[in-house]
């Protein structure tokens, strides 16, 4: 089948979740993902449940559509090799601090000097050219840096509190594909490369405050940062009689059908808070402790049937069981079972697009440490002996 990354080739130099899960969506689209690890391996290897050693759920849902060759870039001919790698592809991407790969001998201007078309691909977490630079990140950091806790704080009152998954990883690794593939078509049209700096601090900082900048938007100020409607107590799922909705009226249209399912159709032209969008922003936090009221008057199921009824947006709240339940995800596919090499039956999440020529799909199972050093080595030129020589020297497994 064709991928619209068919024979793009990408060195992984990179470990943990947001640059491999941005590895693994270029190797779902074709690319020929090749990732280079330590001798010990990506440390995302051992988290979550496994079967064997290395082979951890984490690790499963971001390195497929990859190739594995063991590296040891503290050694002379470990990075001699890598470079050999580097000079035939078209994207080097990797997580590390740009000060560590100048002491590898991988800066840009090193790999350039062997590949003048390489796109040179850093994410880290903070910008070269500001006072954080070099600093180390993670994603909880980030999300605390990008004021993401101190929200949830001002909108519940509780302690600040991270979201509970890995958004500014997954955030900046989706973001950064679209920076790849952008690269990519310039790289195909003029056939020069160029170093990319996708910093996790400021991609994070643009998420949140182009819904959050609200006064600070203008110069001088209109108003104090932040969007109402996200920061009231109430802007979450609601009660029901019986369990938990998630409601979304938010148009004029959606307003009156909610009113008009009450008996209500007056309330909405009479209360000047509901006039429209502005208003409704003005007046939000009552708005929604109104709403939260109702909704605990019924049970989730009637609550859906009847805003099926009159087209406002509404879902069940899942959990992570009922999620993978989900009869929609069922029904268009999202997730298949798949035999692993080495780890047997695997629950895979499908690629979330669909494409009417070249759809993506996984290219190969995650694989296990090394497990292609031999064939790597091999495609880039080094005989069976300067192999053996590799490993027998611990350069390579």
């Amino acid at each position: 089948m064709a991928r619209p990354l068919d024979g793009v080739k990408v060195i992984d130099l990179s470990n943990m979740l947001m640059a491999p899960y941005a590895t693994q969506i270029l190797g779902d689209m074709g690319a020929d993902v090749i990732k280079v690890e330590p001798p010990e391996g990506d440390p995302i290897r051992d988290i979550g449940p496994s079967r064997n050693p290395g082979m951890g759920a984490i690790f499963l849902h971001a390195n497929r559509s990859k190739r594995s060759i063991s590296l040891d870039l503290r050694q002379d001919a470990g990075r001699m090799a890598m470079l050999e790698l580097l000079k035939d592809a078209d994207v080097l991407v990797y997580n590390r601090r740009p000060q560590s790969m100048s002491r590898l001998g991988l800066s840009y201007e090193a790999v350039s000097a062997v590949n003048p078309r390489i796109i040179y691909a850093g994410l880290y977490g903070f910008g070269e050219d500001g006072p954080y630079a070099g600093k180390p990140a993670f994603d909880d950091l980030i999300q605390g840096a990008t004021a993401i806790p101190w929200l949830s704080h001002m909108a519940y009152g509780s302690e600040p509190t991270y979201v509970p998954t890995a958004i500014s990883d997954r955030g900046v690794g989706l973001w950064a594909v679209g920076q790849i593939t952008a690269a990519l078509y310039h790289q195909s049209r003029t056939g020069v490369g160029q170093k990319l700096e996708l910093p996790m601090f400021e991609m994070m900082a643009s998420f949140v405050l182009a819904d959050h900048l609200g006064g600070a938007s203008f110069e001088p100020s209109l108003g104090p940062p932040g969007y109402p409607r996200m920061l009231v107590p109430n802007r979450r799922p609601h009660r029901t009689a019986d369990g938990y909705i998630c409601a979304m009226v938010y148009t004029d249209r959606h307003w009156r059908a909610y009113f008009k399912l009450l008996g209500r159709e007056q309330d909405f032209d009479i209360d000047p808070r509901y006039t429209n969008m502005t208003t409704r922003n003005e007046n939000i936090k009552s708005i929604y402790d109104d709403l939260a009221e109702v909704l605990a008057t019924r049970g989730t199921q009637e609550w859906l049937a009847l805003f099926e009824t009159a087209d406002i947006p509404a879902m069940p709240l899942h959990t992570p069981e009922s999620l993978i339940a989900d009869p929609h995800l069922a029904a268009t596919g999202f997730f298949s079972v798949t035999e692993h090499p080495s780890e047997g039956s695997i629950r895979e999440i499908g690629v979330p697009s669909n494409w009417s020529v070249t759809q993506p799909s996984a290219t190969h199972p995650a694989p296990r440490l090394g497990e292609h050093s031999n064939e790597i080595l091999s495609e880039a030129g080094f005989s069976q002996e300067a192999i053996a020589q590799l490993i027998a020297d611990k350069v390579t497994r």
